[in-house]
């Protein structure tokens, strides 16, 4: 009998030892370490941040698993080379197109493949998130914290709400936005990679053109200009930002708005040197392309008969492309002033800033949606 207990109680302490290796961590040299109930059981690493909404939100420390609503908010997280991490989509995504001017949606045709979340603009399906069973649910124009709160209340998944933001009027909203999805993601290093990109591309395209005497500076003027779909040639934007990048003589810029819709009379009356076509146009009939073609009043203008009228590429796209923006200054530049631009080919340094940002060099790929059209002169 004594020998049975001994057994016995031998198995009960080996048991008590691996119970004590798994609550306390031991180790090869004795001692141990104490870990949390969530850590032994696998629970992520939480973090507390603070959202644009200026919401404290408590997340997963680099979740692998994410959904982005609302436009732009995927194209964030393709900058920041988390794209993997998606498990659902907006509409947007799964569309198949004649034309597209995303080039993180261009650089990622897998998208199209993954599960829905709701519509575009951040129509979101709450059933369909929790389907995707996301970590966190990335959010771009929310503009309650109420609204943030209720997603967040349905779907009990964290909500981190995002100020989208542009490289000119609200630069800082959105390098801020990239730095926070980059904490929570748990790439802030790369956030700050493309911070100093975009700087670094305005910095040089400003600096090319700062010292340009006004009286060599040509007037210009950009028309098409996509606004929650493609327009007309009337269609324009006074602070365009590749025209502010490279100080180019806009003359719509006295309207000083974002956007404008400017009367014909109006643009013959400036009579611009040279002439910028936004190709999202060509997504309709007639388009500012016909226009040109085809209207009397147009064909006088001196950038028409000069043959001063040039493609640029679409940036409006489901909000601003900011890559785009930046290949259209560079395009720009080359136009108004080739003795300063001499080493920049266009479509290159296109396919350079989008292989940076997204992965690929997608200007052919684009481009050729738009007829082959941008960065050209066109034929009017």
């Amino acid at each position: 009998m004594f020998k049975t207990d001994r057994v016995i109680i031998g198995i009960l302490a080996v048991a008590a030892c691996l119970v004590c290796a798994l609550a306390c961590g031991c180790t090869s040299d004795g001692t141990t370490v104490q870990t949390s109930p969530e850590q032994q059981a696998g629970a992520p690493e939480m973090i507390t941040i603070t959202d644009a909404l200026g919401r404290e939100v408590t997340v997963p420390k680099s979740p692998d698993r994410v959904v982005c609503s609302g436009a732009g908010c995927l194209r964030y997280l393709t900058y920041l080379q988390a794209e993997e991490m998606i498990v659902g989509v907006d509409d947007i995504e799964k569309r198949d197109t004649i034309f597209d001017a995303r080039p993180y949606a261009l650089a990622n045709p897998q998208f199209k493949d993954y599960p829905l979340i709701g519509e575009f603009r951040g129509n979101d399906d709450p059933e369909k998130i929790v389907a995707a069973n996301p970590q966190v649910i990335f959010k771009t124009y929310l503009t309650s914290p109420d609204d943030a709160d209720e997603l967040a209340e349905k779907t009990g998944i964290p909500v981190v709400a995002l100020t989208y933001g542009s490289l000119t009027t609200y630069q800082d909203d959105m390098y801020a936005s990239l730095r926070l999805m980059g904490e929570v993601m748990d790439k802030g290093d790369r956030a700050e990679e493309v911070v100093t990109f975009f700087d670094a591309a305005i910095d040089d395209l400003t600096a090319r053109t700062a010292d340009v005497p006004d009286d060599e500076q040509s007037t210009t003027y950009v028309g098409g200009i996509a606004k929650s779909g493609p327009h007309g040639f009337q269609s324009t934007e006074p602070a365009y930002p590749p025209f502010a990048f490279v100080h180019a003589k806009n003359v719509a810029g006295e309207l000083g708005t974002d956007h404008a819709d400017v009367a014909q009379e109006k643009i013959v009356e400036w009579d611009p040197d040279v002439i910028f076509v936004d190709l999202s146009t060509l997504q309709t009939e007639p388009n500012a392309v016909s226009e040109l073609c085809d209207d009397p009043s147009y064909q006088g203008l001196s950038a028409v008969q000069a043959g001063e009228v040039y493609g640029v590429l679409p940036y409006n796209w489901y909000t601003q492309n900011h890559g785009s923006i930046v290949a259209d200054a560079y395009y720009i530049g080359t136009v108004l002033y080739p003795e300063r631009f001499s080493d920049i080919d266009a479509a290159a340094k296109a396919d350079e800033i989008y292989t940076f940002l997204v992965g690929e060099p997608v200007f052919d790929t684009m481009n050729e949606a738009f007829g082959n059209e941008g960065f050209t002169r066109l034929d009017i």
